[in-house]
This record gives structure tokens, sequence and C-alpha cells, in this order.
């Protein structure tokens, strides 16, 4: 059967009204749904055995489409296959995802509410919206096949995944974060967890309506990181460290030059002068390893006027600090820890990854001149995200980095609907830091700093 020369009338099944994805899941019997997810693997294998991949990879993805339809129409009368209109729409749409995308994931990806999808073996898929986790129907038809959508998302930026090395992070074309296990360290299927970005970039004004800050505090940021402080956020994992570095990254000036560091590219800065590093895993010889510490001393020798490090989590450590310290000021990074506090002292523990000798006074010394202010972030139990503290480094007491809150969010309780109820304020404290942006011709809102204006 010629891929090209297939030409029968069909109409655009992608088009088609019907039910969703998760409707026409869940309205099916489990014999009739077993009877159909075999139906579909069978023309999924006759489909392969009957295309040509380097014709179908070099295809337009809009024929790539129409050509799928033709085919499978073909090999849907040929299997003499009795379907209703929707299981015929449906199974059309869902062989175009194998073949095209992802799959059962596909629906999930096209879904704008959805912020995670956590899949916990083939019958298992959950997804994230508004912060809370629920259970959805779609489900893969075994082991192997989730195991081909894990193949082709990690082959797609290089990375491979098997017995000798179960473990892999990549990432879509959307910049998505992707994480996969397999067996023998997962016992109850292959494992992937896909943390979504948007396709259009949060700004400020976004975190504002949101009221994950205030206006007077994105106001703040923005000044100063256009005034060049060096920055470190904080928080735990799924707190919007990213998503907060990706928005006060918009703030620099597109006559900078900036060198992005990342373990799997995510950043999504839209600046024109970025330059994107990711760090490249052990080939199955285990050699050919390049860490983020290799890449951030490579990028000193990269005339960057900014240096930015998606996580910092090990000896990168000292060659970001060295370089805050000499003359790349507004580098930023994130870290993970829940108080402004423990991302300071998490930063001295990675220091010794490296096997550097250098005496405790001395790492806690250069970290207080190298860091300007701490931003912390936090998920709250409502599912929200919260800048909830800004604290600037002030300097040094005897052998303890001192630290000062600027501006901080408080719990006050939970309502009826298990909304978190609390507001920021300010703390009463002028920064230091309010000096460098008066160099730099910038100033922060009237009544920024004032503690008797508070936002709920």
């Amino acid at each position: 059967m010629n891929f090209m020369n297939l030409r029968a009338p069909l109409r655009d099944a992608s088009t088609a009204p019907g039910l969703t994805e998760l409707e026409f899941e869940s309205s099916l019997g489990e014999t009739v749904r077993c009877e159909f997810h075999a139906l579909k693997a069978k023309l999924h294998n006759q489909l392969l055995g009957c295309i040509d991949l380097e014709v179908m990879g070099a295809m337009a993805p809009q024929r790539l489409r129409e050509e799928l339809d033709l085919l499978v129409e073909r090999l849907l009368q040929d299997n003499g296959a009795a379907l209703n209109a929707a299981e015929h729409r449906r199974i059309i749409q869902d062989i175009q995802n194998e073949v095209m995308g992802l799959g059962p994931l596909e629906p999930l990806l096209a879904d704008p509410t959805v912020s995670d999808i956590l899949v916990n073996g083939p019958a298992h898929v959950y997804v994230e919206r508004r912060g809370k986790l629920e259970k959805t129907d779609i489900a893969f038809a075994d082991n192997e096949h989730l195991m081909k959508i894990i193949d082709k998302i990690v082959s797609r930026v290089g990375r491979r995944v098997d017995e000798s090395s179960p473990m892999v992070d990549a990432r879509l074309p959307d910049g998505s974060r992707v994480n996969a296990i397999i067996a023998p360290l997962a016992l109850d299927g292959p494992l992937l967890s896909i943390r979504r970005f948007a396709v259009v970039p949060l700004k400020m004004d976004d975190l504002v309506a949101k009221r994950s800050l205030t206006p007077h505090l994105g106001k703040l940021l923005e000044a100063m990181v256009q005034a060049k402080i060096n920055l470190l956020i904080s928080g735990g994992t799924g707190a919007g460290k990213t998503t907060l570095l990706n928005v006060l990254s918009s703030s620099i000036p597109h006559s900078e030059r900036i060198v992005t560091i990342e373990d799997a590219a995510e950043l999504q800065l839209q600046q024109p002068h970025v330059v994107r590093l990711e760090t490249r895993p052990p080939n199955i010889e285990g050699k050919g390893e390049v860490g983020q510490r290799a890449l951030v001393r490579n990028s000193l020798r990269m005339r960057p006027d900014r240096i930015i490090l998606g996580e910092v989590r090990g000896a990168e450590v000292l060659d970001m600090l060295q370089a805050m310290n000499t003359g790349h000021d507004g580098s930023m990074a994130t870290v993970h820890a829940n108080t402004p506090r423990d991302a300071l002292t998490r930063l001295e523990n990675m220091a010794g990854y490296g096997g550097a000798a250098i005496p405790q006074d001395a790492m806690r010394q250069q970290i207080s001149s190298a860091i300007t202010a701490v931003v912390q972030v936090a998920r709250l139990n409502d599912g929200s995200r919260k800048l909830i503290s800004l604290q600037e480094i002030t300097g040094m007491e005897g052998d303890v980095i001192t630290m000062q809150e600027i501006y901080g969010f408080r719990q006050t309780g939970i309502d009826a609907d298990g909304a978190v109820k609390g507001h920021f304020r300010a703390t009463g404290v002028r920064p230091l830091f309010m000096n460098r942006l008066a160099a730099y011709g910038l100033d922060a809102p009237p009544d920024t700093f004032n503690p008797a204006l508070i936002f709920e």
C-alpha cells in the first residue's frame, strides 16, 4: 500500500463534533473498551507496516494528518470493522495521536487547565488542575504501549531510558519538563511525570491577577532585575520557582547577552540575545557526561552579561557564586528549600559536594557578598502559589549571615471553600539595595514599604 497514493474522500475527523476523549472512554463498558483498544492496536500495527517513516517525517503536519485519515479509513474497510460514528471518529483521532503525538496523553496536553500529568503505570493517569490532583479515565494499552510513548519523548532530545539507565529527565517541544523511571526501579509499570508550562509565557500582571504577589511587590522585583541585583529564588517542588524566574527574566534589557544553564531546558526567555546550554547525561558506556558545573565554567568564557541557572543542585554553586562576585551582576538561580535561611544553608552544603576544602566562614562570606536577596515561593494547601517572603542579605555578624525581611505573606486561616485566607504586608524595613536602584535611576512605587498598607 503506497502511503502517498491514497486519495479516497474522507471528512476531517479531528473537527467532527462529538464526545471528548474523557467522555468517550467513560461511556464505554469494560468489555467494549478492551475490544476497542484491541482494534486500535491492530490498526496501528498494520499502519506501521504500510507507511514509509522517512516520507512521513518529511511531510507537513496538516498533510500528514490528511494522509493518515485516508489510510486509517482504508484499513477500517479492509478489516470490516463495525463501528458507530463516535467510535469511527475516535479511532481515527487516536491513531493520529499515536503516530503524530503522544497517544492517549494528547487530550491532556491540549487542555490548558492541566498543569501536571502523572502516569503511574499504564492504567492510572492523574492530572493536576488548579493545584488539585484528580484521576482521569485515560489509560494505555499495556506497559509496552507506555514505554513507546516514553521512548518517543526522550529520543527527541537525544536521551535514552533502558535497564542500564532507568531514570531520565527530558522535555517536550513546548518546554514542559518530563521525568520517567522504568523497571527495575519502578515496580508497577513505567512512571511518567510531565510538568506543563504555559504556551504563552506568564507576565508579572498575570501573577498579580492570580494574587501570587502584589502590584507593589511586582514593580519592586522588576526594578531589582533591571538594577542587576543577584537573586536566589527558593521554594519546594511545584511552588512556581521556574515560573517566577521566567517572569523576572522578562525584565532584563534586550541589549544584554544572557546565558542560561539547565539540566532540562525549560526557561522561556523572550530576549533576542539568549544562549541556551543544557547538560548531557553519560552515554551507554558511562562516558561523555557534561554537568552544570562544566557549563557554568564554560559560560564565563562566552562574554555573558548575566548567567541564569535553572536550578542549583550541586558543586556548580561554587562557580555560580564566583561569577556573581566577579562582574556578572544580575545573575539568578533557583534552589529547593523551605525557607530563605534554609536556602543559604543548602548553598553552603552543596559547596562541599565539589570536594573543595573551603572554611565555613569563608563560604558564608562568599554567599553573603554574592547574593543580595532571596525570594521565597510556596504552594499553599489550596493549591495556590504565592511569594511568601522577600528577604535581603545584609552581611555577616560573626560567622552568621544576616538577613532582613522586606515583604511577606501571612496566612490567617482557611475559608469555607478550602481557600487560604491571608494578606501581603511590608515589614516597614527599607532595604539597603534601594541605593543601587537609585544609582540606576529606578525606584519602587510609593508606599511599597509601608506596613500599614495590607493586600488581601
